[in-house]
C-alpha cells in the first residue's frame, strides 16, 4: 500500500492543510494519507498551541468523510517530543508491506539534513515536497539531487500557494473575524463552541 504521511501541529488545521492532503494523494497516486497531529513538535516553540486532544478532534471533523485522508493519533499516544525518524519506525512495523511518502513543506525539505536521524528517514520513506513558484523548484530540484546522491527517494509537486496560514487563523479569532473559507465549517464551530485561540487561557 501507498501511504502517505502528512504530520503537523495542525493548529488549527485548515482548509489548505485538507487541500494539500488531497493534492499530494491525487498526484502521488496514494492510497491513503496518515494526518497525524504532533504531541510537541521539535521544530517550533511554545506559543498558543491547543491540547492534542482539540486538534485530533479538529483533524477528524476536516477529514470527516474523506475516503484517501485518515487521521491518526500515533504521536499523541506516545508523547514526547514528536521526532519524524521514530513515527517512521513504528508505521513500518506496524504496517511492514507499506511504502510510506512523507510528506513535507519546502522549508522543511530544504532543511532535511538538520532533523534528528534524518539518515533513517530518508530510507525510511519516499521524501515528498512541494513548490509554489517556479524558483522554489528549482531551489528544491537542486536540494532533491544532492539528496537522491545521499540515498534518498525523492517526489516533487506543483502545488497551489496558500493564502494564509494556521497563526493568521488564530488571529481572526482572536479579533472576532469569522472563518468562513478559512477552516472547515465543522473544525470553526468547534473552535467556537471550544473557546480555542480566544485568549492563552482554556486551550488545553
Amino acid at each position: 500500500m501507498r501511504t502517505g504521511v502528512f504530520g503537523g501541529t495542525f493548529n488549527p488545521i485548515h482548509c489548505g492543510h485538507v487541500l494539500l492532503a488531497r493534492t499530494y494523494a491525487a498526484a502521488l497516486h496514494l492510497d491513503r494519507v496518515l494526518v497525524i497531529p504532533t504531541y510537541l513538535p521539535p521544530h517550533k516553540a511554545g506559543g498558543q498551541l491547543a491540547g492534542g486532544c482539540h486538534r485530533l478532534n479538529m483533524c477528524r471533523l476536516a477529514f470527516e468523510g474523506d475516503p484517501v485522508c485518515r487521521v491518526s493519533d500515533i504521536e499523541l499516544r506516545r508523547g514526547g517530543k514528536s521526532y519524524t525518524v521514530d513515527t517512521l519506525k513504528q508505521l513500518t512495523r506496524e504496517n511492514p508491506g507499506d511504502t510510506f511518502y512523507l510528506i513535507m513543506g519546502s522549508d522543511m525539505f530544504l532543511s532535511l539534513t538538520q532533523w534528528y536521524d534524518w539518515q533513517r528517514i530518508i530510507l525510511d520513506a519516499v521524501i515528498c515536497a512541494g513548490a509554489r513558484s517556479p524558483g522554489q523548484m528549482q531551489a528544491l530540484r537542486a536540494e532533491a539531487a544532492r539528496l537522491e546522491r545521499l540515498g534518498a527517494q525523492i517526489e516533487l509537486v506543483a502545488l497551489e500557494p496558500l493564502p494564509f496560514s494556521s497563526t493568521q487563523v488564530r488571529a481572526r479569532v482572536q479579533a472576532g473575524e469569522s472563518l468562513a473559507g478559512f477552516v472547515p465549517p465543522k473544525v470553526a464551530d468547534y473552535i467556537m463552541e471550544n473557546r480555542l485561540y480566544q485568549s492563552s487561557k482554556g486551550l488545553f
